[in-house]
């Protein structure tokens, strides 16, 4: 009798039987914010970081914009709604989305790069993203290296987001350049496969500061995949070379974004608290300590 079940009623067969042990995956981790759309996150002031560098994300899932007299530069995009977030803190600042020409993605799950199709159509920027990351959100974020049962949810539609348009493909060591803009790419994999840093300068009156966009290395016990250590190892290697005397991820709480953002209100030069190659070598380091404990989140 089973071999006679057409493909259609097979499906049906598997959604059943994955669906409930999906669902309490999807309970216990923080996807359960996923079904908001917005993950939790909350309004947070945009300031500036350095010279032509701002932050614009929200309360943790970070973003930041790089402005030029020839077009802007957006790293992250945050949820689907938290786009909004991000639109608003950027006319706050006095910038127009639509001078925004770039999108750059850290890694492709919804809450850095579910926001882009709400920015691309209000801004007609183009998405550069690494070729993994490329494949996972032009499926609307459905990673293969996520675990089955929780890769359903992609399937019907209740982890997925609206797919962007992915305009170009970035490779390691390429630099994207806007006017004076210039940033280095860095496809530091581990916590995805194609996760993505990012190094450029930014200048601060006389001085140039070394700035550093870390994609985390840390693992999530919901998805992997056979070289994600040695991954970790090689991305390790890479971030520890790269001279950073401003450093950020893609959640703020791990750089300190209010921490230093309440002390740069007070401070001779209000740049001064965002540097911090000290932070960064301990950032990494923690990172390093995760990967050699084999701990995951």
């Amino acid at each position: 009798m089973l071999r006679h079940l057409t493909k259609r009623r097979w499906l049906i067969v598997l959604l059943v039987l994955l669906i409930p042990p999906a669902l309490v995956l999807f309970a216990m981790g923080d996807e359960v914010l996923v079904r908001t759309k917005r993950g939790g996150q909350q309004p947070a002031e945009p300031f500036r970081i350095a010279g032509n560098f701002y932050y614009v994300g929200a309360s943790d899932v970070a973003a930041f914009l790089l402005t030029g007299p020839e077009g802007h530069v957006l790293i992250d995009s945050g949820y689907p709604t938290t786009a909004q977030m991000i639109m608003a803190s950027i006319a706050k600042l006095g910038f127009d989305i639509k001078d925004v020409k770039v999108l750059l993605n850290s890694e492709p799950h919804a809450d850095h790069g579910g926001g882009f199709a709400v920015i691309q159509q209000a801004s007609g920027a183009e998405l550069w993203a690494s070729d993994a990351s490329a494949d996972v959100m032009a499926s609307g974020g459905d990673d293969p290296d996520i675990i089955l049962p929780l890769r359903v949810l992609f399937w019907i539609g209740i982890l997925s987001y609206p797919a962007p348009r992915v305009d170009h493909r970035l490779k390691d060591g390429h630099t994207i350049r806007v006017g004076p803009i210039a940033l280095t790419v860095h496809v530091t994999g581990g916590h995805t496969r194609g996760c993505t840093s990012f190094s450029f300068p930014v200048r601060d009156g006389d001085r140039v500061l070394n700035v550093v966009s870390a994609c985390s290395v840390g693992v999530l016990g919901r998805m992997g995949y056979p070289e994600q250590n040695a991954d970790r190892e090689r991305s390790l290697r890479v971030l520890r070379s790269l001279p950073a005397d401003i450093w950020v991820t893609n959640h703020a709480r791990a750089w300190g974004r209010y921490r230093k953002f309440v002390a740069s209100a007070t401070a001779k030069n209000p740049v001064d608290p965002f540097v911090d190659p000290d932070g960064y070598r301990a950032f990494l380091d923690a990172e390093e300590a995760e990967l050699r404990q084999g701990k995951v989140h």
